[in-house]
Formats: structure tokens, C-alpha cells, sequence
């Protein structure tokens, strides 16, 4: 009687996991100034996986339009309301910065598919809940002081948003710059929705750099760099991460010509060499999000995707411990993804630990120029 009651149970509970249904939201910011990054956040999330072997997985996205107050409103929701197990997004800093004493007090795991260090750095009780699928900035900004330093730049104009993307990447970048003998001989901010920066471009342009770096997000990039060539500005011109896109080009055209930028290999995935880890991966998903949208996707929304990829291998090793919806089946799957080793995707490969969320190398990164028009891979 008693091992038929066992494998009734047993039965029961497989049957119970089987049925089991993980709730992902997604948070991106579709409208505002950056939609060049939510759009094809927001396209990808149509193609993450609808199952994890027998485990159904619903998505619930959220709009934020870049704003903070909108990106706490919509998290409140996804937890309160949808119940969620993990969050991808927001698109981002300051939306991701906003939403942390939220997501750390319902215990819920963030896959944040932004630029800056910031969210995971210091890895506190509250960042201990947050990964990042996209480059850190210090991976970005040493592969750029490397090329100023072969390129004999010794002096730098800096300018970037006045917000936690802008500010991380000036403290990160000056820390590096010192390191390498580059003063920065005039510093600047402005704000996401600023229509003109002609005032802080002419204090760059007087203080006569050899290089200028902005560290700015998208087409509110275009601005300063824009400023910058109308009023004769000959040095060369640094770009974060966080412009490859290809409506940097759009809307710069020739003023942005001759940008130098390091990014995830995908944005250069033609070129990028067959032995190359991520080319697979980028390629498939790319194919992927051509048959479903008929364009190319920016490399925002692989950071998406790799969020996906991590949280595929780490749904079946959290249903072990608890169910979905249960604090318990949310805190196994931060520690399987503190676990996660060796997962390639479409950005680099990843190597997460309890004191790394990002587990990004060299690998996640090329050099690369605009050049006729076109982002094209420059040796380091």
C-alpha cells in the first residue's frame, strides 16, 4: 500500500512540474527619447522561448518611455498583480537604479539589459538580486583608452548624460585615464531631452583636446557629437556601447563618420572571425528576428535575448527547489544563475558567480569605426 501511495504522490508532484508556469515580465522602454534600444528589446521579447522543456513560460511586457516613475509604477504591478518570477529589463539606468528596493524586497531576479556597472557594482544586498547582460562600462572604457593610447590622445573632453549612466562612466573612465596618462581637460553633462548643447560643446572645443568621449545612449548621442563637427571640432570623436545602433548613423550621416566605439562583436557579425564563440548564437538570432520583423536587430535587443538564454538553463535547476510563484523558486533561480558558466551568447560568454553579475571578458567586445556610413571592425 505504502510504495503505491509513494508513486501516487511522486506522480503528482512530476505532473505538478510538468504543468508548472514560469511568469517573466518585461520592462522596456518602447516610446520616449530611446526607443532605439526598447523597440528591439520589446520585438525580441516576441521570440524568447515559450517553453523550457515541460515548463510553459508567459512574458508580461510593460512600456516604461524612459521614465523612472512609470518603470516603479510597472514593476509594482508585475509583482503585485502578475506575480512574476524574474523581470528582463528595464531599458535603462536610471529605470533599472529605480526599481531596486522593489525588486530586492519581493526577492525578484533582474536580467537588466543596460549599459551601465552601476546595477550590479557594489554587489549589495539589493544588486544581489540583479544580472546584466550587457557589457560593463570598465570592459568598454579600457578597450577605448587602449586605442587613445596607441593614437597618442593624451588629452580628453568628456560629456555625458547628467544621470547614473553619465556619471558611472566618467567615474569609470577617469579612474582608467589616469592609470594611462590621459587628462581630461574639460568635462561636461546634459540631459537625455536637452534640444542643444552648444554652450557645453564650446567649453569642450576652447579647453582643445585631442579627443572628445561622449557617454551618452542612442540618438540623444547624435547631439553633442553633431555640436561638436558644426562648430569645426577636428579631434577624433569616442562613443560608448550604448550607440550601436544603426540610427546613430541615420541621424548623424557624415558628422558622425570616423567615430571610434567598442561594442559587442555582433555589431560587426560579418566580420567578425568563424572561430569566434558568439558567432553561432548572434547568427541565429538574427536570422531569427529578420523572418519575424524584416530587419536587422540593434545589438540592444540580443541583450534580451541572452537574458532568455541564461534564464532558460537556470528555470529547470530552480523547479527543483520550489515551485513558480514561490519566494522559494525565485531565490534557487538567482543562485542557479550565480551558477551559470560558460554560456555563450549572442554578446559574449558569460561567467556569473556570487560576486559577479555580469561574467563578461575581452570576449564580449570589439573595437570598431564608423566608416561610409557603416560600423566596421577595427583591430585593436
Amino acid at each position: 500500500m505504502f510504495p503505491r501511495l509513494a508513486l501516487c504522490c511522486l506522480a503528482l508532484a512530476l505532473s505538478s512540474i510538468a504543468a508548472a508556469q514560469v511568469k517573466v515580465g518585461l520592462m522596456v522602454s518602447a516610446t520616449g527619447p530611446t526607443t532605439a534600444i526598447g523597440i528591439p528589446q520589446k520585438n525580441t521579447g516576441d521570440l524568447l522561448p515559450r517553453k523550457v522543456g515541460d515548463t510553459t513560460v508567459e512574458y508580461i511586457q510593460l512600456d516604461d518611455g524612459g521614465d523612472t516613475t512609470r518603470a516603479v509604477q510597472n514593476i509594482k504591478k508585475l509583482i503585485q498583480e502578475h506575480n512574476i518570477d524574474a523581470l528582463i529589463g528595464p531599458s535603462t539606468t536610471p529605470n533599472a537604479l529605480a526599481i531596486l528596493d522593489v525588486i530586492a524586497e519581493a526577492k525578484v531576479p533582474v536580467m537588466a539589459t543596460v549599459g551601465t556597472s552601476s546595477v550590479v557594482e557594489p554587489l549589495d544586498a539589493k544588486r544581489r538580486w540583479v544580472f546584466k547582460t550587457t557589457q560593463n562600462d570598465d570592459l568598454i572604457a579600457a578597450a577605448l583608452i587602449r586605442h587613445m593610447t596607441k593614437n597618442g590622445v593624451a588629452t580628453i573632453g568628456f560629456i555625458g548624460f547628467n544621470d547614473p549612466y553619465g556619471e558611472n562612466w566618467h567615474k569609470v573612465f577617469s579612474g582608467l585615464a589616469d592609470k594611462a596618462g590621459i587628462r581630461i581637460v574639460a568635462s561636461e553633462r546634459y540631459a537625455r531631452t536637452d534640444q542643444s548643447v552648444t554652450g557645453q560643446t564650446l567649453k569642450l572645443v576652447a579647453a582643445k583636446p585631442d579627443a572628445v568621449l561622449i557617454a551618452a545612449v542612442g540618438g540623444p548621442a547624435v547631439l553633442p557629437q553633431a555640436t561638436l563637427f558644426d562648430q569645426g571640432f577636428k579631434g577624433r570623436v569616442y562613443q560608448t556601447h550604448a550607440v550601436a545602433t544603426e540610427d546613430f548613423i541615420r541621424l548623424g550621416k557624415e558628422k558622425v563618420e570616423g567615430t571610434v566605439l567598442a561594442a559587442g562583436p555582433m555589431l560587426v557579425i560579418d566580420e567578425i572571425p568563424a572561430g569566434n564563440p558568439t558567432k553561432k548564437v548572434a547568427q541565429e538570432y538574427i536570422a531569427a528576428y529578420e523572418q519575424r520583423f524584416g530587419s536587422k536587430p540593434a545589438t540592444f535587443g540580443a541583450n534580451t535575448w541572452d537574458g532568455g538564454i541564461l534564464l532558460a538553463r537556470a528555470i529547470p535547476v530552480a523547479l527543483k527547489a520550489g515551485k513558480p510563484g514561490t519566494e522559494a523558486f525565485r531565490v534557487a533561480l538567482r543562485d542557479a544563475l550565480e551558477r551559470e558558466r560558460d554560456v555563450v551568447g549572442t554578446q559574449g560568454v558569460f561567467n556569473m558567480s556570487p560576486t559577479n553579475h555580469n561574467g563578461m571578458d575581452e570576449r564580449a567586445r570589439v573595437l570598431v569605426v564608423v566608416k561610409d556610413g557603416r560600423f566596421r571592425l577595427l583591430p585593436e
